[in-house]
């Protein structure tokens, strides 16, 4: 049973979710909240696995909601739900915390196959649309300043973890990255994990700006 937290000002919107999640036996819907102080006090309250929130709210958005829930440390999981003239604010979410974002006009099943995907704690968008999504918004992405002083949890990596992180920054499936180094997939998916630990990476989108962040990924100039 996964329980959700749905977030969003629209009394309407957060009906329409709770129906949707009630229809499933696999999903629970145990609050909602209106806001993004309310989100964050729900959260800390209700322990949810998997936080539903829309990005455009009164007083506290969603980005911020969710900065102070990954903050926090506990089990929930952020999923940002937003539409097509909000994809600016979809950069700045998952940095905040997010573990992956969907359109409001998504499919009720990806929608479904979203949250299962967040609260086993996968990211919700395949690494290659995460690498298009990055391109697109690579203005606000701040450029990597080369001052010398390597970041430290580049250094705890082997030269293999390395080429990986790179990969994964480029938006390689583990597929891909199996093939290219003739590698099995199961032991793609161990090299990810242990990359994900040693940069301190919640899921594969944050090991993608971590890598953006540190130079070791470009936006692409096709």
């Amino acid at each position: 049973m996964t329980t959700v937290l749905i977030v969003d000002d629209q009394p309407l919107q957060r009906y329409g979710f709770h129906l949707l999640l009630d229809s499933v036996p696999e999903t629970e819907v145990v609050g909602e909240a209106a806001h993004g102080a309310e989100a964050v006090r729900k959260a800390a309250e209700l322990r949810p696995d998997v936080v539903l929130m829309d990005v455009r709210m009164p007083g506290m958005d969603g980005i911020e909601a969710t900065r102070r829930i990954a903050a926090a440390g506990g089990r929930s999981r952020v999923l940002v739900l937003t539409t097509f003239d909000l994809d600016e604010y979809v950069h700045a979410a998952i940095r905040a915390g997010a573990s992956g974002f969907l359109l409001k006009d998504a499919r009720p099943e990806e929608l479904l196959a979203g949250i299962r995907a967040v609260a086993s704690g996968d990211a919700v968008i395949a690494p290659a649309l995460t690498r298009r999504l990055l391109d697109e918004f690579a203005p606000y992405i701040p450029a990597h300043r080369g001052d010398g002083a390597e970041d430290p949890r580049l250094g705890s990596l082997t030269d293999r973890e390395r080429e990986i992180l790179v990969a994964v920054g480029k938006g390689w499936t583990n597929g891909e990255i199996a093939t290219r180094f003739v590698l099995s997939e199961s032991t793609v998916k161990t090299h990810v994990g242990r990359v994900l630990a040693k940069i301190g990476a919640r899921d594969r989108i944050q090991a993608v700006i971590f890598a953006y962040d540190h130079g070791l990924a470009r936006p692409r100039t096709d």
